[in-house]
C-alpha cells in the first residue's frame, strides 16, 4: 500500500517527466551549442576571407547558407524530441510524437497535451529547450549580421559605381 501511494505521489508530481526532461534538455542544449559553434565559426572565417578578397556576393551566400543550417539545427532538435517521446513509448506514433515535439518546442501549442500522467511537465521542459535554443540562435544570427551587412553595403556601393578607395574605407 505504501509503494502504491509513493508511486502516486511521484506520478502526481511528474517526477518521471522532470528526470527525463532534464536529461533530454541537457542533450539538446549540448548538441545545439556544439552545432551553433561550428556554424558561427565557419561563417566568421569564410565571411572574413571573402570580405578581404572583395567577394561580397560570396559573403551574402554563406550568410544565407548559415541561416539555413541554423534552421535545420532546430528541425533536428524537434525530431530528436519526437523520437525520444516515441522510443520511450510516451506517444503512440512517431509522426504524432514529432508533431507534438515541434508544437511544444516552438511554444506554439497547436496540439493538445497528450502525454500520459506523470509526464505532463515534459511539455513545459520541451518548450523551455526551444526558447533557450531560439534565443541562443538569435544571438548568433545578430553577431553574423556584421559581416553580412558590410558585404551587402559594399555590393550596393559597387552598383553605385563608387570609387574603390571609398568602398575599402567602409567597415
Amino acid at each position: 500500500m505504501i509503494t502504491a501511494h509513493t508511486e502516486s505521489i511521484a506520478t502526481q508530481l511528474d517526477l518521471p517527466g522532470y528526470l527525463f526532461g532534464i536529461a533530454m534538455l541537457l542533450i539538446i542544449m549540448l548538441l545545439h551549442g556544439a552545432v551553433l559553434l561550428q556554424i558561427a565559426k565557419r561563417y566568421e572565417v569564410k565571411s572574413f576571407l571573402y570580405l578581404s578578397e572583395h567577394k561580397y556576393s560570396s559573403v551574402v551566400f554563406v550568410f544565407y547558407v548559415s541561416i539555413l543550417c541554423l534552421f535545420l539545427t532546430h528541425i533536428v532538435e524537434i525530431i530528436l524530441w519526437g523520437v525520444s517521446l516515441w522510443v520511450f513509448d510516451l506517444l503512440p506514433g512517431l509522426g504524432e510524437s514529432i508533431l507534438f515535439g515541434g508544437s511544444t518546442y516552438t511554444a506554439m501549442g497547436f496540439m493538445e497535451d497528450i502525454l500520459p500522467a506523470g509526464w505532463k511537465m515534459l511539455a513545459v521542459i520541451i518548450a523551455f529547450s526551444g526558447m533557450f535554443a531560439f534565443a541562443w540562435t538569435a544571438s548568433v544570427m545578430i553577431s553574423m549580421t556584421k559581416n553580412f551587412r558590410q558585404a551587402y553595403t559594399r555590393l550596393h556601393m559597387l552598383k553605385l559605381k563608387l570609387p574603390t578607395e571609398v568602398i575599402n574605407r567602409f567597415e
